[in-house]
């Protein structure tokens, strides 16, 4: 099938890359000439494990090409996805700028039949715009469906090559048809391919994501009452995660979530809500709970040391909001360092591949290490902020060694409060009950 995806960001270059290692031909389009540039080359301006890979792959094999020119894209194509930003604008509603300026591209250059494909998260009622831009200056018949993706950043190329699910939002029974014959090389184990009208299908990408962002804040407020009680919420979490109804995924606590998707969500939904005057008191306590959770991580590196953080020097593990990406987008680790920061205190700082991004940030204001080790030289603590593989089992006696206090806090409950104390470290977590703060 003749493919072309609008848009050359994390989603639309994943959802290319992939369609073309399936045989079909497509064609990525992006406004961006140095992206576009560094694409043809096989060089992924994100970091997405096995993404690179693949990417080189099928460009050798002449199913993946990369342009600026959306007209000849859209000629040559019979589906037509747009995986396009739709970022927050101040008040929390989804900017659809860049979708309807497509959309008014489509329906100027639309040569015959196609089916368009909204695989950004748009807010309910979009498909309906984009129609409505389409059918102003469209001399053809289309389709327009809502396709929602649900891919994990850092497990993308998976999620998209072995989905759990398809939802497919259409009316059109030929639209339908088309994404079915599309998605079928993904589904040969028998995943659902639901298919619903596009309003459910646009609502069912909010209602997945803040969901699971509600799981994460109700597990850190769970871990604040820890604190209080003297309890663990680790140990909660195992007793109430086996429970199927409830599920051990995304009931970790820590220092909030983070990314391009879940705070862009929850603030979208909770506008739409308001927009159709209905107080969704549930998202608007998520949100908060997770901004305060990254305020409750600063303040115990700030009580620890009496408010004195002049001329303490902090080394931070992490800075991406998730681990195996580079994605600095609502990181934790941004208004936690900007609170150090204000306070006085020296950053030394170590990711394994989000350090360019973090220079967006922050740039000459903390120093970056390549190597995570070498980020504890002299420092008074240690933060960990992303729970990274590598950091899971450090050589201890090192790093006491390098470090000039011995003090660990773990924002992501990685490490063992009782072995660190045996090491002879002060430990804080999160929800870690009496362990915080004992050495």
């Amino acid at each position: 099938m003749r493919i072309s995806v609008i848009g050359t960001g994390y989603v639309g270059l994943v959802v290319g890359t992939c369609f073309a290692e399936t045989g079909n031909d497509v064609i990525c389009v992006d406004i961006d000439e140095k992206k576009i540039r560094m694409l043809q080359k096989g060089k992924s301006p994100s970091y997405e494990p096995g993404l690179e890979e693949l990417l080189k792959k099928n460009i050798r094999e002449k199913r993946l090409r990369f342009a600026t020119d959306i007209k000849h894209a859209i000629d040559k194509s019979e589906v037509i996805f747009l995986a396009l930003p739709t970022p927050a604008n101040e008040d929390g509603s989804a900017d659809l700028r860049h979708v309807l300026e497509v959309a008014d591209m489509i329906g100027r250059f639309l040569n015959g039949y196609k089916v368009i494909v909204n695989k950004s998260t748009v807010p309910v009622g979009t498909a309906d715009k984009v129609r409505a831009v389409i059918a102003k200056k469209a001399k053809h018949e289309f389709d327009v469906i809502s396709n929602p993706e649900f891919l994990k950043e850092g497990a993308a190329v998976n999620d998209f090559l072995k989905p759990d699910r398809i939802v497919i939002g259409s009316r059109s029974a030929k639209a339908i048809a088309t994404m079915q014959d599309l998605y079928a090389p993904f589904i040969r184990t028998g995943n659902p391919v639901i298919i619903m009208d596009e309003r459910s299908s646009e609502l069912t990408k909010y209602a997945a994501n803040t969901f699971l962002a509600t799981k994460i804040s109700f597990i850190n407020e769970i871990a604040n009452l820890c604190e209080r009680v003297g309890a663990d919420v680790d140990m909660v979490r195992k007793g109430i995660g086996t429970d199927p109804r409830i599920g051990l995924q995304f009931l970790f606590a820590g220092t909030g979530y983070g990314g391009s998707c879940f705070p862009k969500d929850v603030s979208a939904l909770a506008k739409t809500s308001g927009e159709h005057n209905y107080d969704f008191k549930i998202l608007n306590a998520v949100q908060w709970v997770n901004n305060n959770q990254r305020k409750l991580f600063a303040d115990k590196i700030v009580s620890h040391f009496k408010g004195r953080l002049k001329g303490k020097t902090i080394a931070v593990w992490g800075l991406s909001f998730k681990p195996n990406t580079d994605d600095m987008r609502e990181a934790p680790s941004i208004s936690i360092i900007t609170e150090l920061l204000r306070q006085k205190a020296k950053i030394q700082a170590h990711d394994p591949v989000a350090i360019d991004e973090a220079k967006k940030c922050f740039t000459t204001s903390i120093k970056y290490f390549q190597k995570n080790y070498d980020a504890l030289k002299g420092a008074d603590a240690l933060a960990v902020m992303t729970e990274w593989n590598e950091f899971r089992r450090p050589d201890f006696e090192k790093m006491k060694s390098l470090m000039r206090g011995h003090v660990i806090f773990d924002g992501r409950n990685i490490y063992d409060p009782k072995a660190l104390k045996e090491k002879g470290f002060i430990y804080y977590g999160i929800g870690r009950g009496a362990s915080n703060g004992d050495r």
